[in-house]
C-alpha cells in the first residue's frame, strides 16, 4: 500500500510540474531566435529569451503559433516535453522565392521570364504613401507620379500612350482583373495597405493575360490571418501630409477575415496639388473542406486630387511650386468613388486536377473638371477569370497543362461639358460607352529532361469598343459607332535550363498586342479616332539567375520590336490626341545584384544587405514620319537610357534599422524631335526607425525618414510632346516624415 501511495505522490508532483518547453531556432543557421512571439490556442502568449527558449505549464496537447519579423509564420501542436521549432526566414535567395507568374506556381529560378518581386520589405523601406519608390528600385520598371495619386507606369518602355493614367499594363488584384476592359487601370484607388506583395512580369505576356505589350502586375492582399490582431498606424510629413490606418484581422476556424480603413491627405508641394483618399477593404478566406476554398474581397475607395498641370521652362524657373495658369480657376481635379467586389473559388478535383475561378463586379463615379472642359462618367463593369490546372506525365516526364478564359465588359454614361470657373456648364457631347474584351488561353510546361523545361502557350483574343453618341452640340454625327478588332492569336515559347539547385538560364519568344483605349479613341474635344490601330509586338529575351547563400544575381537582355506604335501630340487648344507611328526598335539589358554582408547575425548587427539594379533602355524610332519631319532613328520619347539604383539595409539587435536608397536617372528626351530633355538627376531617400515586440502581445514601431535628401530639382513624370512647351511637372524638394505603428495580438 505504501508503494502505491508513493507512486501516486510522484505522479501528482510530475503532473503539477509538467510543462511544454519549446526552443526556437533558425532553420538554416540553427542559431537560437529571441523575441519570437509564441501564442497558444488558450492562455497568455510569451516571447522567447536570448536562448530561444520558453515554457508553458500543463501537459495537454495545444496548438501554438509562432511569429517573428522576417520569418514565415508557423503553427503546430505540442504536448508535455521538450520540442524544437525551426523557423524559416522569408525568402532572400532567388532559389527560394516562389512566384505564381503565368498561372504556374514555381520557384523563380524555374520561371522562363523576367519577373520582379516587390515584397513587404520593399514597401516598408519608404514612406508607405504610394507604390512609386518601392517599384522603382526594380530594373525595367518606372512608375511616375506627376501629382499626388496621379500615376503612370512604364515597364520596359515609354509613357507615350499615357499622358495621364495607367495604360498598356495589365493589373490583377488577388487574381481578379483590376484593369478595366477599355484598357485603363485606376491603380490610385488602392492604398499600399491593400497590397502585401507584387509580381511584375516584364514584356509581352498575352499568352496568359490577354492584351498588353507593357507587362503584367499581379498584386496580392495581406495573407490569411493567424489568430487575432488589431493595429493602428499614424504618420505625418511635410507639405501637409497625414495618414492613418486602422486594421483588424481575425482567424475563424481554418479561415478568417481582415478589415482595414486608411485615410491619407496632403496639401502637396505645388499650388493646387492637394489629395484626399479614404479606402476601406474587407477580405475573407474560408476553407470549406480539403477540396474547396473561398476568398472574398470588398474595396470601397473615395479619391479626390487636384491637378496642378505642367509648366514651361520660364514658369519653372520663376516658381516651380506654381500651378499651370488656369488650373486653379477651372478647378482642374479628379473626384472618383468606386466599389470593387470579388468572389473566388478553388476546387481540387483530385491531386492532379484543380480549378480556380474568380468573378468581380465594380462601379465607378468619375468627375474631372479640366482647364478645357468638364467630364462626368458613371459606369459599372463585371467579368471573371477561370483556369484549370492538370499535373501529370508525358513520356514519363512531368507535364503541367493550364487552360482557361477571361471575360470583361463595362458600360459607362459619359458626358463632357463646358467648364466655367470649375462648374459644369452646357453639355458639349454625351455618349453611352461599352468596352468588351475576352480571351481563351492554354499553356503546357513539359520537363523534356532533367533540369530542362519547355513552355508553349497561346491565347485567342477579341475586343470591341462601342460609342453611342447621344448629344453632339457642335452638330456633328450622333448614333452608334463601333470598332471590333480582328481576333488575334498570341503565342509564347520558352526554354528553361537549371545548371544546379541555385542557378539557371532561360530564353523566350513572346508576342503581344494592345488595342487603343476608349480615352485614346474618344478625345476631350469630341472627335472619334476609330481608325487607330492596335499595337503589336514581338519580344526576344534571354536571362540568367543565381541564388546561392548570400548572393542573388538576375541578368536579362531583350529585343522588342513594336509595330503601329501609338504616340501622342497636342493640338493648338491643348488637347492630347493619338496616332500610330510606324514601329520602334527596343533593345535593353537589366541587372539586379543583392548581397547579404551579414544575415541573421548574433552580434549587434543582425542584418546588413546591399543591392543594386541597373536598367539600360536603348530604344529608337525606326520608322516615324510626322508631316515633313522624319524622326526615324531618334531616341524613344520619355525613356531614360540608363537608370541605376543602389540600396543599403541595416537591422540591429535592439531593433534599430536603417534603409538608404540612391537612384540615378539619366537624361530623358521629352519630345519626338529629341530637342528637349529632362536633365539627369540623383534621388536619395532614407528611412530609419525602431521596432520591437513586448509582453508577447504588443508590437511597436517608431520611424522617420527623408525623401529627396539632396534637394534635387526634377520631375517625376513629364508631359511629352506638349503644346506651348509645357513639359515640366516639378516633384517635391527635400521633405521629412515620421510616424508610429502599434499592434495588439490577442
Amino acid at each position: 500500500m505504501t508503494k502505491y501511495f508513493t507512486l501516486f505522490l510522484i505522479f501528482v508532483c510530475f503532473a503539477a510540474n509538467a510543462q511544454i518547453q519549446i526552443t526556437v531556432i533558425d532553420a538554416k543557421t540553427q542559431n537560437p531566435l529571441n523575441n519570437v512571439l509564441v501564442r497558444p490556442e488558450t492562455g497568455k502568449a510569451q516571447i522567447t529569451n536570448t536562448s530561444g527558449i520558453l515554457a508553458f505549464s500543463g501537459s495537454e496537447d495545444k496548438n501554438f503559433t509562432f511569429f517573428k519579423s522576417g520569418y514565415e509564420a508557423f503553427s503546430a501542436k505540442f504536448g508535455a516535453g521538450e520540442h524544437i521549432v525551426k523557423l524559416i526566414e522569408k525568402s532572400f535567395n532567388l532559389s527560394e522565392v516562389t512566384v505564381t507568374a503565368f498561372e504556374s506556381e514555381r520557384p523563380l529560378l524555374e520561371q522562363s521570364a523576367a519577373i520582379a518581386v516587390v515584397s513587404e520589405q520593399d514597401f516598408s523601406r519608404f514612406n508607405e504613401t504610394s507604390i512609386v519608390n518601392s517599384f522603382n528600385t526594380k530594373p525595367g520598371i518606372r512608375i511616375e507620379e506627376r501629382a499626388p495619386a496621379s500615376y503612370r507606369i512604364s515597364i520596359r518602355g515609354s509613357s507615350l500612350r499615357s499622358p495621364f493614367g495607367v495604360r498598356n499594363v495589365k493589373v490583377y488584384w488577388n487574381e481578379v482583373p483590376f484593369t478595366s476592359p477599355d484598357g485603363t487601370t485606376a491603380l490610385n484607388l488602392l492604398d499600399l495597405s491593400n497590397i502585401r506583395n507584387a509580381e511584375v512580369i516584364k514584356g509581352p505576356s498575352g499568352s496568359i493575360y490577354g492584351a498588353g505589350n507593357g507587362g503584367v502586375i499581379n498584386l496580392y492582399s495581406p495573407a490569411n490571418p493567424i489568430g487575432g490582431r488589431i493595429s493602428a498606424d499614424f504618420m505625418v510629413g511635410d507639405f501637409g501630409m497625414t495618414r492613418y490606418k486602422l486594421g483588424l484581422s481575425q482567424q475563424v476556424g481554418n479561415g478568417g477575415f481582415e478589415a482595414s480603413f486608411v485615410s491619407q491627405k496632403a496639401d502637396g508641394y505645388r499650388e493646387h496639388a492637394a489629395m484626399d483618399r479614404q479606402v476601406f477593404q474587407l477580405g475573407g478566406f474560408f476553407s470549406v473542406s480539403d477540396k474547396q476554398e473561398i476568398r472574398t474581397q470588398l474595396l470601397i475607395s473615395d479619391l479626390n486630387y487636384q491637378i496642378p498641370g505642367a509648366l514651361n521652362a520660364d514658369q519653372l524657373a520663376e516658381d516651380p511650386t506654381q500651378a499651370r495658369p488656369g488650373s486653379v480657376n477651372q478647378n482642374s481635379s479628379i473626384s472618383q468613388q468606386s466599389v470593387f467586389a470579388s468572389l473566388g473559388h478553388l476546387y481540387r478535383f483530385s491531386p492532379k486536377i484543380k480549378n480556380s475561378t474568380t468573378l468581380y463586379l465594380n462601379t465607378n463615379d468619375f468627375e474631372n473638371p479640366f482647364i478645357l472642359d468638364y467630364k462626368k462618367e458613371l459606369g459599372f463593369g463585371f467579368g471573371g477569370r477561370t483556369k484549370f490546372t492538370f499535373d501529370g506525365k508525358l513520356a514519363g516526364k512531368d507535364l503541367r497543362i493550364i487552360a482557361g478564359g477571361e471575360y470583361q465588359t463595362s458600360i459607362t454614361d459619359a458626358q463632357n461639358f463646358g467648364n466655367v470657373n470649375g462648374v459644369a456648364d452646357t453639355v458639349r457631347f454625351a455618349d453611352k460607352l461599352r468596352a468588351t474584351q475576352g480571351f481563351l488561353f492554354q499553356q503546357a510546361e513539359w520537363d523534356l529532361m532533367e533540369n530542362f523545361m519547355l513552355t508553349f502557350a497561346l491565347s485567342e483574343n477579341f475586343s470591341s469598343l462601342e460609342i453611342d453618341r447621344q448629344i453632339n452640340a457642335s452638330g456633328g454625327q450622333t448614333g452608334l459607332q463601333e470598332r471590333k478588332f480582328d481576333p488575334i492569336v498570341v503565342p509564347r515559347f520558352a526554354l528553361n535550363y537549371q545548371f544546379n539547385d541555385y542557378s539557371g538560364a532561360y530564353g523566350s519568344i513572346s508576342s503581344g498586342f494592345s488595342p487603343p483605349t476608349i480615352d485614346e479613341v474618344r478625345t476631350n474635344e469630341g472627335s472619334l479616332n476609330l481608325d487607330l490601330e492596335a499595337e503589336k509586338g514581338v519580344n526576344y529575351e534571354v536571362g540568367y539567375r543565381i541564388g546561392k547563400g548570400k548572393l542573388n544575381l538576375d541578368l536579362t537582355a531583350f529585343y522588342f520590336k513594336l509595330e503601329q506604335t501609338i504616340t501622342t501630340y497636342t493640338n493648338s487648344q491643348g488637347v492630347v490626341l493619338f496616332r500610330n507611328a510606324g514601329y520602334t526598335d527596343q533593345k535593353g539589358i537589366e541587372a539586379a545584384i543583392d548581397y547579404a554582408l551579414i544575415r541573421n547575425g548574433v552580434t549587434f548587427i543582425r542584418d546588413l544587405k546591399i543591392g543594386t539594379a541597373f536598367t539600360g533602355n536603348y530604344f529608337k524610332f525606326k520608322d516615324y514620319q510626322k508631316k515633313d519631319n522624319d524622326f526615324s532613328g531618334n531616341d524613344l520619347t520619355g525613356v531614360s537610357p540608363n537608370t541605376l539604383v543602389t540600396r543599403l539595409d541595416l537591422r540591429t539587435k535592439p531593433g534599430v534599422y536603417l534603409n538608404l536608397t540612391h537612384q540615378f536617372v539619366d537624361e530623358i528626351p521629352l519630345n519626338d524631335a529629341n530637342t528637349v530633355y529632362q536633365d539627369a538627376y540623383n534621388l536619395v531617400n532614407m528611412r530609419f526607425g525602431w521596432a520591437r515586440s513586448f509582453a508577447g502581445k504588443w508590437e511597436l514601431e517608431a520611424f522617420a525618414g527623408v525623401d529627396n535628401l539632396l534637394d534635387e530639382s526634377y520631375s517625376l513624370g513629364n508631359d511629352l510632346n506638349p503644346f506651348g512647351g509645357r513639359y515640366y511637372q516639378p516633384a517635391p524638394t527635400r521633405n521629412w516624415y515620421g510616424g508610429v505603428k502599434v499592434a495588439f495580438l490577442y
